[in-house]
C-alpha cells in the first residue's frame, strides 16, 4: 500500500510518481534500506531495475526475504547487528506480488485486489461456478501478505471473500479450513449483499459544504519577466512581478513585488530606490542590500496576503483572469524562494496558495457572500 509514503523523481523533465518501502539488500552483508518503486514500472534497489530485472534480483537473494540465522546486518551510519532466529515474512512471489499492486496503485488501474472483488461482483450478478472459479483464481491472484487486508475489514479480515469463493463444501488450496458450510457460506453472501448496499450509499454521498479535491487541472503559474503590461496576459497577470500598480503606505509601486520589497525594508532610502526600479528584479536586488525589517519573517505572510487583495482590487480584468481558474491548483514557480514558490514539490507554495485564498475572496463577493466575519 502507498499510504502517506510518496516520492517521485524527474525523468526527461517528467515528474514520475513513486513510493517506497523497507527491504534488506544482500552486498555481502545485509543492508536495511528503501526500495523504491515508480510508477513507469522501474525499481529502485540500490540502482534502478525494471520489473522483469527486480525479479530476478529477488531470485539471486540480491533483494533478501531469507535472512540466516547470524546474518550481520546494518543500516548504513545508523546501527549494525547480528540476527538471532530471523523470521521474514515474504516469499520472493509475495514481494513481487505487492510491487506489481503498487505499480497497479501508482497509475490509477486495479490490483490484484481490486480486479478480486471485481470477479466477485461479477460471480454475484451471475452465480455460475465459472464465475465462482475466476473469483476464485482471482483471490488467489492476491499476494498472500496482502489478502487478509483485501476487504478493508480488520474484523471479518477476509474470512467472507474465502468463504465466497470456495462455496459450499469447498475450502481454499494450500488452505487447512474446515470445508465451508452452507451457513457459514450464506453468511458470507450476505455479508457481501450488505456492503454492496453500504458502498452504494456512501458513493451517492457529497459532501455538505461542497468537492473536498479540486475538479479543475492544477495550472502552474511558470517564471515570467514581463517589462509591460498586456491587452492579454493569461496567466503571467497572477505573477507578482506581473506590472500591475499597487499601493502601499501612500506610495503607488510597479508591482506586488516592488511593493512586497519596499515593506521588507524600513530603510526609507532602499524604500524609494526600490519604488523606482524598472524591474521587479531590480527591486530584489536592492532590498537584498539593507537589512528586513524587525519581525518580517512572521508577518510576510499577511503583508503579500494584502498586497495581492489590493493588485485585484485595483485591477478588475486580472481578477477576471484569476476567477477563471476556478478551483484549480494553484503552482507557483520561483527560483529565489521555496518558501513562496513549488520547487517541484519541494517548496511550500504560499504565493499559490495565498492566490487561491484570494480567488475564493473574489468568489465570495460575487456571489454576495460577506467573508469578513
Amino acid at each position: 500500500m502507498i499510504g502517506e509514503k510518496i516520492t517521485y523523481r524527474m525523468a526527461d523533465g517528467i515528474r514520475v510518481p513513486g513510493t517506497w518501502r523497507h527491504a534488506f539488500i544482500r552486498n555481502g552483508d545485509y543492508f536495511l534500506t528503501d526500495l523504491f518503486i515508480y510508477a513507469d514500472g522501474l525499481v529502485n534497489c540500490w540502482g534502478l531495475v525494471t520489473l522483469e530485472e527486480f525479479e530476478e534480483k529477488l531470485r539471486s537473494g540480491w533483494v533478501a526475504t531469507e535472512l540466516p540465522d547470524g546474518a550481520r546486518a546494518s543500516s548504513h551510519e545508523l546501527a549494525a547487528w547480528k540476527f538471532s532466529e530471523p523470521r521474514m515474512w515474504h516469499t520472493p512471489e509475495q514481494l513481487l506480488g505487492e510491487v506489481r499492486d503498487t505499480i497497479d496503485q501508482l497509475n490509477g488501474r486495479p490490483d490484484s485486489t481490486g480486479r478480486c472483488l471485481a470477479a466477485v461482483d461479477a460471480f454475484l450478478a451471475d452465480r455460475t461456478e465459472a464465475k465462482r472459479a475466476a473469483a476464485r483464481d482471482a483471490y488467489l491472484a492476491i499476494p498472500e501478505t496482502s489478502r487478509r487486508y483485501a476487504l478493508g475489514d480488520m474484523d471479518n479480515k477476509d474470512w467472507p471473500l474465502r468463504a465466497l469463493v470456495a462455496g459450499p463444501g469447498g475450502r481454499l488450496d494450500g488452505r487447512p479450513d474446515e470445508p465451508v458450510t452452507q451457513e457459514a457460506y450464506d453468511r458470507a453472501v450476505a455479508y457481501f449483499e450488505d456492503r454492496a448496499t453500504w458502498a452504494a450509499g456512501r458513493a451517492s454521498r457529497v459532501p455538505a459544504d461542497g468537492p473536498e479535491k479540486a475538479v479543475a487541472p492544477a495550472i502552474h503559474l511558470y517564471q515570467s519577466y514581463p517589462h509591460r503590461p498586456s491587452d492579454n496576459p493569461g496567466t503571467d497577470a497572477l505573477r507578482n512581478d506581473y506590472p500591475a500598480p499597487v499601493e502601499a503606505d501612500g506610495v503607488t509601486y510597479p508591482s506586488v513585488a516592488h511593493a512586497y520589497w519596499a515593506l521588507s525594508t524600513a530603510d526609507a532610502q532602499a524604500r524609494a530606490a526600490i519604488a523606482a526600479a524598472d524591474r521587479a528584479a531590480v527591486a530584489r536586488g536592492l532590498a537584498a542590500e539593507v537589512p528586513r525589517r524587525d519581525g518580517w519573517e512572521q508577518a510576510r505572510t499577511a503583508v503579500l496576503t494584502a498586497l495581492l487583495r489590493a493588485k485585484f482590487a485595483r485591477h478588475p480584468a486580472l481578477a477576471e483572469v484569476l476567477l477563471s481558474t476556478g478551483d484549480a491548483t494553484l503552482v507557483y514557480d520561483d527560483a529565489d524562494s521555496a518558501y513562496w514558490g513549488d520547487r517541484s514539490g519541494r517548496g511550500r507554495n504560499w504565493t499559490g496558495r495565498l492566490l487561491e485564498l484570494v480567488r475564493s475572496e473574489l468568489h465570495a463577493a460575487r456571489a454576495g457572500i460577506d467573508h469578513r466575519i
